[in-house]
């Protein structure tokens, strides 16, 4: 019997992507993930060469507006000036008035996320450079995967569910399945049970893309939280996900800590000959 095989790419996107000037167009990455580029052509290389055996793909994209809690205009210093990309924020920051929110309306708001966060124990607040902005060169998927996965389209005549995280700009939400602090009045922050449900319908569940350190790493951790049974058909492609830079840390344990849970950890040339 044909086995169900689906493959779940986690934000191919340029702007994570550490592209070399050539297939950039003038643009520059906004997060650019050291390897990241590489991962893709890999990934690229599976679905053109393993795609028949192929049964389900799906993309989440991070999508960003411009004023986001994790953008740096949503933000200043206490003295008024900008707050710098890479600057890690804490309520009790915000309670001092060392960071506060622009809009002064905000601040209850923003520091009952910033516990709310730290009390998940998963990730502090971290402002990143703008990145993902819907209508962007940054938010497009990497040419070399999206011209593959639109070929399997058309060879399969299936579609590539496409998925879109991130557009409520009051949460983080790396993970593909929920965002970090779900909120009940806006339902694309919360538990995505159809997409935990095809994902669990699946024999296999291959999952490649970008960061094994943020939103490759929250989307596994979340599925296996909701549906655990589907732990041991999870293969991560580990030289398809790659970190960001100064959190190498957190991807390595992520993947000792799944191996250990029984998940397979394989490469890209490992699974292929499974799909061909």
């Amino acid at each position: 019997m044909a086995r169900h095989i689906h493959l779940l790419i986690i934000d191919p996107q340029n702007d994570f992507c550490d592209l070399p000037d050539d297939e950039r167009g003038g643009n520059t990455p906004a997060l650019p993930v050291p390897g990241a580029h590489v991962d893709m052509l890999r990934l690229a290389a599976l679905i053109e060469q393993g795609g028949g055996g192929i049964t389900e793909i799906t993309v989440t994209f991070d999508s960003h507006q411009r004023l986001d809690i994790a953008h740096p205009g949503f933000w200043r210093q206490g003295d008024g000036s900008p707050v710098a990309p890479f600057t890690q924020i804490r309520a009790a920051n915000v309670r001092t008035g060392q960071f506060l929110p622009r809009r002064a309306d905000a601040l209850p708001r923003v520091i009952a996320y910033l516990e709310a966060l730290e009390n998940a124990h998963r990730y502090f607040h971290m402002v990143w450079p703008v990145h993902c902005e819907l209508g962007s060169w940054g938010h497009n998927a990497h040419r070399a995967v999206r011209h593959a996965y639109n070929r399997w389209e058309e060879t399969t005549g299936n579609t590539v569910e496409k998925i879109l995280k991130g557009l409520n700009p009051w949460t983080e939400h790396f993970s593909a399945i929920r965002a970090e602090i779900p909120d009940p009045d806006s339902p694309d922050t919360l538990v995505n049970d159809a997409l935990l449900d095809r994902l669990a319908a699946a024999d296999k569940i291959l999952i490649a893309g970008e960061a094994g350190s943020h939103c490759a790493k929250g989307t596994v951790e979340d599925l296996i939280e909701y549906r655990p049974k589907t732990t041991k058909r999870i293969a991560l492609l580990t030289d398809c996900i790659s970190p960001v830079t100064g959190f190498e840390t957190a991807q390595r344990v992520f993947i000792e800590t799944m191996r250990a849970r029984g998940a397979q950890i394989a490469t890209s040339a490992e699974i292929l000959p499974t799909l061909v």
